[in-house]
């Protein structure tokens, strides 16, 4: 998209900073469930499957919404939608508080998990499509750096009322933020793209100029119709988006949405990051010791998200994303090296443990986190965006789904083995990255990443 100006023009991020609070609950719920398991095990007794359970029924709810909402999304748009999810994080967060039994903790969960999966496809897109072309992997990344930041108060929270092992209210303040949410709304504009595709020209001229855009909002709204014009108008079916996806023309690219969507969970990120208190146990920490550490790892996650914000849009994404796999891969082989030669809990082994946890988020957080879901809406052509990348991510939670439900029984059995396949499906990652992942970066609009499908 055109955006050059004489004028420097303002950068609203309050705007884009409200679009992300919702990423801001996704992060805070995937990241308290793991010291909160602690209590939780602890009241209601439970197996090592019934664990994965408690924490994936969350999984299974992202993707219903993931793949409902990219729809919604589409029909109703952006912003009505992030309304919405913010409506679901609150009513999961206060069930979730007042659970009481295992059966009710995990309906309020798969509750959460609606408005996790509605975020992971509405945000992504919203961020994208209101950014200016020259700060789009910036702004696009800021719902991840909110994830990482909702982890990292979630550990916080964790450490804090961890003695007291009160896990309801830890699951509870998660409504606070989603109460934010809801209110802060009324500053956000909806994305001009979602507008013009409405035929709503003059609304996107004035969202434009909200957005701190009103010299190029003309020119900005020109390009927009123009590319409007060359796609299918919008009110497509899903049978009709799927049968896009699959044209010749954008297929190569659909299968590449695909895979790494997929890939971002196999390659073990999420598991470390919902069981992380237990695998810190596991390897020889205490309980409270295991809590603490634990705060460094969402440090280091922020601090690294922060720094593949600053070069996203410097360095292209594939090269991103390959610097970023190296390290993780580096990180699960020493990790389950070690791990097969000294199996039983230790101090050295607990240390061992938290470098390589750190080192592999470090490197994740660098390039697959804020990459992967603006790379997913990047692929595909603004008619079909939001449907588009909602029904690819629906394949990303049911991916997650299935790491999250296994990874507690396979811990149990051989740690060694876990992050063995982990550092095995990071050289596919790798291969994938260098031989079917199509560039978007490289200071390409939109409209010029279209062109080029």
């Amino acid at each position: 998209m055109t955006t050059t100006s004489a004028t420097k023009q303002r950068t609203p991020w309050l705007i884009y900073t409200f679009g992300a609070l919702a990423e801001l609950l996704f992060g805070y719920d995937t990241g308290i469930i793991g010291v909160a398991m602690l209590s939780i095990h602890g009241e209601f007794d439970l197996t090592p499957a019934e664990q994965g359970f408690v924490v994936s029924s969350l999984l299974l709810g992202a993707a219903i919404g993931v793949g409902t909402a990219g729809r919604l999304a589409d029909r109703l748009g952006r912003k009505p939608v992030i309304l919405i999810t913010g409506i679901v994080f609150a009513v999961g967060g206060l069930v979730a508080a007042l659970a009481p039994t295992v059966a009710v903790l995990v309906l309020a969960r798969l509750v959460m998990g609606l408005g996790v999966g509605a975020s992971a496809v509405v945000v992504s897109v919203y961020l994208v499509e209101i950014a200016p072309t020259r700060h789009r992997g910036k702004i696009g990344s800021l719902g991840q750096l909110a994830v990482v930041t909702g982890v990292l108060v979630a550990y916080l929270v964790g450490y804090a009322l961890q003695p007291s092992g009160d896990w309801r209210l830890m699951l509870g303040l998660s409504v606070a933020p989603a109460l934010v949410l809801v209110i802060g709304l009324a500053l956000m504009p909806e994305t001009p793209r979602w507008l013009v595709a409405h035929g709503r020209s003059d609304d996107a001229r004035s969202s434009l100029g909200r957005l701190g855009r009103p010299d190029t909002a003309s020119i900005e709204v020109a390009d927009l119709e123009r590319a409007h014009a060359a796609e299918t108008r919008s009110g497509l079916t899903a049978t009709e988006v799927v049968r896009r996806m699959f044209a010749p023309q954008i297929r190569a690219r659909t299968w590449a949405a695909i895979g790494l969507a997929v890939l971002v969970q196999f390659v073990g990120t999420n598991s470390i990051l919902y069981f992380a208190p237990t695998t810190l146990v596991h390897a020889g920490f205490g309980e409270t010791a295991a809590v603490t550490a634990n705060l460094s790892v969402g440090v280091a996650n922020v601090l690294f998200t922060l720094l593949g914000m600053a070069l996203v849009d410097r360095i292209p994404r594939r090269r991103l994303l390959t610097i970023g796999t190296i390290g993780m891969v580096v990180a699960m082989g020493a990790l389950s090296i070690y791990t097969a030669v000294e199996p039983e809990p230790s101090p050295t082994g607990a240390w061992v443990t938290l470098v390589s946890m750190i080192v592999f988020l470090s490197s994740f957080a660098l390039s697959w986190g804020v990459c992967v879901r603006v790379v997913v809406s990047e692929l595909f052509p603004s008619a079909i965006r939001g449907t588009a990348a909602g029904l690819v991510l629906v394949l990303n939670w049911l991916a997650n789904f299935v790491v999250g439900q296994t990874f507690p029984t396979l811990l149990a059995f051989s740690g060694a083995l876990s992050f063995a396949i982990f550092a095995v499906v990071g050289v596919l990652a790798l291969v994938f990255i260098g031989k079917v992942l199509p560039e978007t970066g490289g200071g390409r609009s939109l409209e010029e990443v279209e062109a080029r499908a």
